[in-house]
């Protein structure tokens, strides 16, 4: 059996169904947070189309960065890389390096100026990431309407969420759903808008995650969602019990250190404990939009505090 598809990079092809499921296994890790089944999944698959072989090396060198392996993405990419290999060492750039996220920018949006192949979904997505953890919704969201791709409705449907643009969240969800309602990413994004809009909904998206966690086992990413509908729906405990499993599995997490340390006051922990968590996220993520909220926000408390002494 064969047929006309877009896949991963965006790149159209014939392919036949051994070639989809060739990547399936790869993909869903990807998605689901499982970054080193990812990593070591690609690495098994052999004798690909170089269509194929593309795709599985984004997804591959995207899991790196998820897991903060940079140097392995700067290392092995290189000039003479494909352009979305390319795109894909931007990424690590701007992560890995604070100090030079404007100059990462200002190169983002030359590249924008231009304009994109619309077939290249991998560059358009990860545009839209960088513009995401830059903060800068209204590019992201005028970057990603240039591709048609899963993963670029995907982050479409988190930036408009960001934005607290629900409706429109749920409008991008239904294109979703038309075009593969049965993918993992359209799957964990209809669990994402469930908890968005709330109410019902909670039990709806808890029933999404929880049936992925039992397909293809609990990842921190999965683990944080779930403790997400149990905070939604007032159940602290199953959520204290969901994030002590990811802090397990990476003691790393952002997501699983800062949910801990807002619903520790909810399970009855100590103060001290609830800023033990917080440490742990400065010391491990110090680039954090979060942690570097939270010390705007000190910093503001700390001049008001001091105008209303001197009066």
């Amino acid at each position: 059996m064969e047929k006309s598809v877009k896949k991963g990079a965006g790149i159209a092809k014939t392919v036949t169904m051994s070639d989809i499921d060739a990547l399936i296994d790869v993909k869903n890790a990807y998605f689901i947070g499982s970054y080193q089944q990812c990593i070591n999944e690609a690495q098994k698959l052999k004798s690909l189309s170089p269509e194929q072989s593309l795709v599985r090396d984004v997804l591959m060198y995207r899991a790196y960065i998820a897991l903060k392996k940079f140097s392995v993405v700067m290392d092995e990419i290189t000039g003479s890389s494909p352009l979305e290999l390319q795109s894909v060492r931007l990424l690590a750039e701007y992560l890995s390096s604070p100090s030079k996220r404007d100059s990462v920018l200002d190169k983002l949006d030359k590249m924008v100026a231009t304009g994109f192949n619309p077939e290249d979904a991998t560059t358009i997505i990860i545009a839209g990431t960088i513009y995401n953890h830059a903060q800068n919704y209204e590019s992201a969201l005028r970057v990603l309407h240039q591709g048609d791709h899963l993963e670029c409705s995907a982050l479409t449907i988190q930036t408009l969420l960001a934005y607290d643009r629900i409706d429109l969240a749920k409008k991008e969800l239904k294109n979703m759903c038309e075009k593969d309602e049965d993918a993992t990413i359209t799957q964990l994004s209809t669990a994402w808008v469930n908890l968005a809009v709330g109410s019902e909904k909670y039990q709806e998206a808890f029933y999404i995650v929880q049936e992925m966690i039992d397909k293809y086992g609990s990842t921190p990413l999965l683990l944080n969602v779930l403790a997400c509908c149990h905070i939604a729906q007032g159940k602290h405990s199953e959520a204290e019990t969901a994030l002590q499993e990811s802090l397990d599995k990476d003691p790393n997490s952002a997501d699983t250190l800062i949910n801990l340390f807002y619903n520790s006051s909810f399970v009855g922990k100590s103060p001290e404990v609830s800023n033990r968590f917080f440490s742990q996220l400065k010391d491990a993520n110090p680039n954090h939009p979060f942690v570097q909220d939270y010390y705007k926000k000190e910093a503001e408390f700390d001049r008001v505090s001091k105008m209303f002494s001197a009066s």
